[in-house]
């Protein structure tokens, strides 16, 4: 016969049970109150977060606070700020842009002036030439680049030139062992006039290139503005994805209070992980409250 259970036990033994559960399902546990890095589980999305969207706090704190959340890396870096993920041991999973200036004095390589202008061909191949040998030097991989604003240029004239200029670097991004990533964005919201602002015209580029070491920046947030179906996108073009970032949307903010934005990140997660992805998501919202707790948040959420 068993031995009655008290409702006081019964109680302890399940508010036990919850907080095993709990800490089973949150790899990416906040780490504040321990300073310790949490134990990620095993094949679970690797995790960036882009600084420039926490521009108060100084980058030495910032990475120190990532790397306490458990995230691997701080993106859109230049490569005078690489020393200091080194100190934490800490990876740069997309190098930011180099810009330079064309004989003509303008300036290039950001998001309106990039490669559907033949005309700035020669200054980007140069500039990006050293930021490949850079990127590699530090043991990094990826580097952004943007196709430029239209500017009255038709969308297959835009994509031939496009591929004209980069091919041209291909063969340094092999050798390096770099990959070259042409961010998606939107021209509705936030980059008006800007190329390539739908998946199909990035994959056609991807295709024309021809090259492992060209692929995408699937940026969420811009393409569920520009298209939506993000998850049926994203599987479906899977093979021409390098790296995503995330942001809640209306607004570009955080993903809490979840029922006051349409991006259900748990589920577009583990979409990715379904397609066999190994690189990285980076974090690119804009937090409205507390900007490390944004943060911590939002790791804990994506950690699938």
């Amino acid at each position: 016969m068993r031995t009655p259970i008290s409702r006081r036990t019964a109680l302890r033994t399940l508010a036990g049970a919850a907080a095993l559960t709990t800490v089973t399902r949150s790899p990416a546990a906040e780490t504040a109150k321990t300073g310790s890095a949490p134990t990620v589980t095993e094949g679970a999305i690797r995790q960036s977060v882009c600084k420039w969207c926490f521009k108060d706090i100084a980058l030495d704190p910032f990475v120190a606070a990532a790397k306490g959340m458990g995230l691997e890396s701080v993106e859109l870096l230049n490569p005078e700020d690489f020393p200091t993920l080194k100190k934490y041991g800490l990876h740069c999973a997309m190098v930011s842009n180099p810009t330079g200036k064309t004989p003509q004095g303008v300036t290039v390589g950001a998001i309106p002036k990039g490669w559907n202008r033949l005309e700035y061909h020669d200054t980007l191949i140069s500039i990006y030439e050293k930021r490949i040998a850079e990127v590699a030097a530090a043991g990094f991989s990826s580097l952004i680049c943007f196709s430029g604003n239209r500017e009255k240029m038709d969308d297959q004239q835009g994509l031939e030139n496009c591929a004209v200029g980069l091919k041209r670097i291909m063969a340094t991004a092999e050798k390096h062992g770099v990959t070259v990533v042409m961010e998606l964005l939107n021209s509705k919201v936030n980059h008006k006039d800007y190329m390539c602002d739908h998946t199909a015209w990035g994959v056609e580029l991807c295709k024309k290139i021809g090259s492992e070491r060209f692929k995408l920046l699937y940026d969420i947030y811009h393409m569920q503005i520009m298209e939506g179906d993000v998850i049926r996108t994203l599987k479906d073009n899977a093979a021409y994805i390098g790296h995503y970032h995330t942001a809640g949307n209306p607004g570009r903010n955080e993903f809490e209070p979840q029922d006051q934005q349409e991006l259900n990140y748990p589920p577009i997660m583990r979409a990715i992980k379904a397609t066999g992805f190994k690189g990285f998501v980076g974090q690119e919202f804009l937090p409205k409250r507390d900007p490390l707790t944004s943060l911590r948040e939002a790791v804990k959420l994506c950690a699938v």
